[in-house]
């Protein structure tokens, strides 16, 4: 067995570079899906309920992607034609769902619409994300896998922020970022336009600089058999799964609910704590969304700058669990904090907690996966691990809401609870 050779700085990046694209998708879905729902009309206790479909379709969409893509071999590569069909549909969506409001139909009929552009929006973008964390276990050796996955949690940081701030910059050079009731302002609906541009750019540019291995070359450096290749089902795969895949699974579960509450709750609860107002239909709400995006990215500014101290732990599991904790205390301050600048100190120590689970556990993972061979679908069921709570999260998230006295801001504090119980759950993982 070959090891797999060391990759230059810019040959990690290029590996990488399309995440930048996709995730400014992502974060314009993550930061202004609750706020297009309130504004199309949705209550706040059934918003939750929105937030079913984009886990649903990655928990659908990725273990195919990956089991797939193990199987698949074009002269234009092995996990590569699945990001760029990904991408393309995720642009066709992204200039689709912020029209939901603005085509004349009824409520019913424009939720309806927002749907089943959400669902397809998640769909490609799932699909367009889950190869890149492929490409690198699939060429990227164990001594580099960290500093991988850290570029590509830079790149994920630095797409996330520019996604954010979208609403609020476009509505700072003059876009109305006010519209008629039940019609999604002008800001947000450029923000997908040109957030879908440049997704398609970034992904161009990966697809043209990035070269697989061949069939063959990659058989040298990742010695499976055929057989076990080919004959093992996703049942026998999770049955086989080593145990640092179940425990690292167990503090994805309570790390990604609470990120659910976060996406899902934070535009209701600025509102309410900074802007002192429940109306999805006033100048004041939609000026609480804009402010959102800017406090979203101050959580990815965090992130970077604790991604760069994480490394200089001795004990990675000390780490994630130290970051996780910061994480919960960001999330119990907000309720409490009605300047609007000073929600800056929060969301930099949720970033904390955001820049662990970015890359301490497909890094634990991988590791742990040496060797077992159908990388692609053991990440693709990983995945699992991020939907399935969030999932749940969704589901209970009304009853939570009106069980707190059906205040937003309050289940801020109960995603910081989310993060602790994660915290206490990292020492249960066993491995480098």
């Amino acid at each position: 067995m070959k090891k797999k050779p060391n990759l230059s700085f810019w040959k990690l990046w290029n590996l990488s570079f399309g995440f930048f694209g996709v995730q400014i998708a992502y974060a314009l879905q993550s930061a202004n899906i609750s706020r297009i729902f309130a504004t199309l009309g949705a209550d706040p206790h059934s918003l939750s309920y929105f937030w079913i479909l984009p886990p649903l379709m990655g928990i659908l969409v990725q273990p195919i992607v990956g089991t797939l893509s193990d199987k698949t071999w074009t002269r234009f590569g092995r996990r590569i034609p699945y990001l760029f069909v990904g991408a393309a549909a995720a642009v066709l969506v992204m200039c689709l769902l912020p029209n939901a409001g603005s085509l004349g139909l009824a409520v019913g009929a424009a939720m309806t619409f927002g749907l089943v552009a959400l669902m397809f929006l998640d769909t490609s973008i799932n699909m367009a994300m889950q190869p890149f964390k492929m490409l690198v276990g699939d060429m990227v050796n164990e001594e580099q896998k960290a500093k991988a996955y850290s570029i590509q949690s830079f790149l994920c940081n630095a797409g996330s922020i520019v996604g954010f701030i979208f609403p609020f910059f476009f509505t700072w050079i003059g876009i109305k970022n006010y519209a008629e009731k039940g019609v999604v302002p002008d800001s947000v609906i450029w923000s997908f336009y040109i957030g879908a541009a440049i997704l398609i750019l970034c992904v161009l540019y990966t697809t043209s600089k990035v070269k697989e291995w061949t069939p063959e070359e990659y058989k040298e450096y990742n010695p499976v058999a055929e057989e076990n290749e080919s004959k093992a089902d996703w049942f026998t795969l999770l049955k086989k799964a080593p145990s640092t895949f179940w425990t690292v699974g167990l503090v994805q579960f309570f790390s990604w609910a609470a990120m659910l509450y976060m996406w899902n709750y934070t535009t209701g609860a600025i509102a309410e704590v900074v802007w002192n107002t429940t109306d999805a239909s006033s100048p004041a709400f939609q000026e609480a969304g804009n402010w959102v995006g800017i406090l979203f990215a101050v959580q990815a500014v965090g992130s970077v700058l604790w991604a760069l101290v994480l490394p200089q732990f001795r004990n990675t599991k000390v780490a994630y669990s130290l970051s996780l904790v910061l994480g919960a205390i960001g999330f119990c301050l907000v309720p409490f904090i009605h300047d609007q600048y000073l929600q800056f100190l929060p969301f930099l120590l949720i970033g904390c907690g955001w820049a662990a689970m970015l890359a301490m556990p497909f890094t634990f993972v991988t590791n742990a996966l040496q060797g077992y061979g159908h990388m692609g679908a053991y990440l693709g069921l990983f995945n699992g691990t991020i939907c399935i709570p969030q999932i749940a999260a969704a589901l209970l998230g009304g009853v939570i809401l009106a069980a707190v006295g059906s205040q937003q801001s309050t289940m801020m504090i109960v995603a910081g609870c989310s993060f602790l119980i994660a915290s206490l759950c990292v020492f249960f993982i066993k491995g480098k």
